[in-house]
């Protein structure tokens, strides 16, 4: 077994080396969850984690046991009844395999300069002999959001997920909005140690049925990798690897650690903590901090301990678990396996790369969120259970948290620009390994891979292609102002060894992204908007305070929380609420009007271009779930990073001056994904949540009633439409809201669009 090796910075290139190799080992069956963590901090997306578990019960030792033995039984009669199941499937499809090429974020406007400039002809040669369009997102514009409805052929009013967060209507706190972990809620007490008497409860929140799993019923495989708001992952035919969620052994979305021997001591980032190095002789002395133990009482954090010691400039020597690894300024080590010892006999264990940043005048270490391993997973992050470990022995350890590059340590600046980039170009290289992995043994069924780099890199670099933002200066690491570029041309050689690897009569390639990309200078502090129109009232002393504890809710008729909601303080559902149920519809309707007249003083610009009534775009029993206006921004503006969290400021615009410069938190209308494929396709406005229904007729699989998405007319590899030129994705969309998908608008960009 290699670690893999992927394009990188020549000075933050990993060591290779050897991943350890160890035997399955039944104690792993054990380390199933029983500590309950507390929510953390999340990196990236502000907002609480989801929580984290790890432990031990006999009766999940036995469970897991038995479920093991009856599978391994009856395998033979289910190989049996999908062998005939896929041969019926396969005979109505149209296509042996369909593959799909997820770039998260990829933005039309700069395929287009790209693409016209030369530098993207892989791109250019499929949007010229097959198809090129805008691609309808979803509102909100927010990955989570945007790919549930992909995978789920539905609107949010049906999938449940609005945004990354929601609300605790009866605490007014931000709750992770797709998955609940939950500890065993009967203990034995035992000495010092409560022993769980019970599973844990790892909840998806996300509602419907992805359209893999509609396959598998008809005997079709997929092999899914790192698709968002997969996690937990539902039992199908097929493997996948869970994505954007998963959570790091802390239960948070991300922590990282920074270490040093500055007078300073700890300290707290978004995202992060410092800690102070203790000095023992020649060598420096901390720990690294894993989950919470509720084994014993009020659930300390578990620590494992480290020793540095610097052996000459640049250089040091790391010594934890009882490995010994190597340090060298500027170079990122390997995945690094770590265990938390919980109880005796129970370990947690979890991955982590040391960065060694300095070694004079003060010693400094990053250390990167601190993830499960997927050897041996302390929570369920694949299906089956043992493809996370496959992928692992196949091609190296791998990142697992759902948000794995630390995009809060480049706007704490703890990391600059190279050392993030080395991560985003880490985590591709990883992600690469797997998906041609998946391509050479899935040669018919389905394929996706979701890449996210270009989300990354954009959210942190576009400061250097706006030349007005109030970040363009300052950030450090000017070499790296051609980064976003740069991985443009790095995905168009990912799209030509994709296309290498597709047989062209057989196989339908289609390259997409979740919603485009724009400059995010100013944010809006809504809060301070809805206090300044009446709708808010604050404590006198509930300024600054955050997750909206400073509110005074027998005065409060609407707050905002989130990326892109507002809330009614509604009577009967919110645990203060003061507004008649009766009203609620018309104030939103009167917020949402006043909302959209919203002007930057300072520069005369409208700052929202639409807000939109929750209630009347999204269609579905879940539909009264979310947040009651979702806010349509213009370019260039976004929540304010107090307002996501809650906690109201003493003025409404912020100028945005972190790393963290783009974002696609705006009305959907103006930030479309894209649509690239190797057939010509004929569709009026397609959408992002039309891919569902339109894999599904293409291996004959009738679409299930319940899905919003309109199958698009997929040409066969002569260029002709199966029953004519009409197809029944060609009708014309009644409204641009429909179904609560904001429509793009899909001119005509590529040689196969209809």
């Amino acid at each position: 077994m290699r670690w893999f090796e992927g394009p990188r910075s020549r000075r933050f290139a990993s060591r290779a080396g050897r991943t350890r190799r160890r035997g399955p080992s039944f104690a792993l069956l054990t380390a199933i969850v029983i500590v309950l963590g507390l929510a953390e901090p999340a990196a990236a997306y502000i907002g609480p984690g989801a929580g984290f578990a790890v432990g031990t019960t006999l009766a999940a030792f036995f469970v897991a046991v038995l479920s093991s033995t009856v599978s391994l039984f009856l395998w033979p009669i289910r190989w049996l009844v999908r062998s005939i199941r896929g041969r019926r499937a396969h005979a109505k499809a149209r296509v042996k395999r369909v593959v799909i090429l997820g770039l998260d974020g990829m933005e039309p406007t700069l395929a287009d300069r790209f693409m016209a400039e030369g530098k993207l002809p892989h791109f250019s040669r499929l949007a010229n002999e097959g198809t090129y369009v805008r691609l309808g997102t979803t509102a909100p514009p927010l990955s989570p959001v945007a790919w549930s409805s992909f995978l789920t052929g539905c609107n949010p009013g049906k999938h449940r997920i609005f945004d990354f967060l929601t609300c605790d209507r009866r605490q007014y706190i931000p709750q992770l909005s797709s998955v609940s972990i939950r500890g065993s809620a009967r203990t034995l007490k035992v000495g010092k140690y409560r022993i769980p008497i019970g599973k844990p409860d790892v909840r998806l929140l996300r509602k419907g049925k992805p359209f893999w799993n509609v396959l598998g019923e008809h005997g079709i495989f997929s092999n899914i990798i790192r698709v968002p708001i997969t996690f937990p992952p539902e039992p199908f035919h097929g493997v996948l690897l869970s994505a954007m969620c998963v959570p790091d052994l802390r239960g948070s979305q991300g922590t990282f650690s920074f270490y040093t021997t500055r007078g300073e001591g700890e300290a707290e980032y978004i995202g992060g903590e410092q800690l102070r190095f203790e000095r023992n002789g020649k060598a420096l002395r901390s720990h690294l901090i894993g989950p919470p133990n509720s084994l014993v009482q009020d659930a300390p954090p578990i620590h494992c301990p480290f020793e540095l010691t610097v052996t000459g400039r640049g250089v040091a020597t790391l010594r934890v678990c009882g490995e010994t690894v190597q340090l060298e300024q500027g170079v990122y080590t390997p995945w690094v396996q770590v265990a938390f010892k919980a109880a005796p006999g129970i370990k947690v264990k979890g991955i982590c790369e040391f960065l060694l940043l300095r070694t004079e005048p003060e010693v400094e270490l990053y250390v990167t969120p601190i993830q499960i391993d997927p050897t041996k997973p302390a929570l369920p992050i694949s299906h089956s259970a043992a493809f996370s470990t496959y992928l692992a022995k196949a091609h190296g350890l791998y990142a697992t948290l759902g948000l794995a590059e630390d995009t809060w340590a480049l706007n704490a600046r703890i990391l600059d620009d190279e050392a993030f980039l080395h991560q985003c170009n880490e985590a591709d290289a990883e992600r690469e390994a797997m998906f041609f992995d998946a391509l050479d043994k899935v040669r018919r069924g389905l394929c996706v891979c979701v890449f996210d780099g270009t989300d990354r890199i954009q959210h942190m670099f576009w400061r250097y292609i706006d030349p007005d933002h109030p970040a363009r200066d300052g950030q450090g690491g000017r070499e790296c102002r051609d980064a976003i570029e740069k991985h443009y041309i790095q995905m168009d050689d990912l799209v030509r060894r994709t296309m290498e690897a597709c047989d062209g009569e057989d196989d339908v390639l289609m390259v997409i992204s979740d919603h485009g990309f724009c400059s995010f200078r100013r944010g809006i502090d809504l809060n301070v908007w809805l206090e300044q129109n009446g709708y808010l009232t604050l404590k006198p002393d509930g300024r600054g305070k955050k997750y909206l504890a400073g509110v005074d809710w027998s005065k409060t008729q609407a707050f905002a929380l989130g990326l892109a909601g507002i809330f009614l303080n509604v009577r009967g559902r919110e645990a203060e609420g003061i507004v008649d149920p009766k009203d609620a519809d018309a104030l939103r309707e009167e917020i949402c009007a006043k909302l959209a007249t919203l002007r930057d003083d300072e520069s005369d610009e409208p700052a929202i271009n639409r807000a939109f009534n929750a209630h009347s775009i999204y269609r579905g029993p879940y539909k009264g779930d979310g947040p009651d206006i979702i806010i349509g921004y213009h370019r260039g503006y976004r929540v304010s990073w107090e307002a996501a969290v809650g906690e109201p400021t003493d003025q409404l615009f912020h100028d945005n001056d972190k790393a963290w410069s783009g974002d696609h938190c705006i009305d959907p209308k103006l930030i479309p994904g894209v649509l690239f494929s190797n057939r010509k396709i004929k569709a009026k406005n397609p959408r992002l949540l039309d891919l569902a229904s339109t894999v599904l007729e293409l291996f004959g699989v009738k679409v299930p009633g319940h899905m919003d998405s309109r199958p698009m007319a997929v040409a066969d590899v002569d260029g002709h439409f199966p029953g004519g030129p009409e197809s029944p994705g060609s009708a014309e969309r009644a409204d641009d809201t429909d179904a609560g998908e904001c429509v793009a608008g899909a001119e005509r960009v590529g040689g196969g669009q209809g």
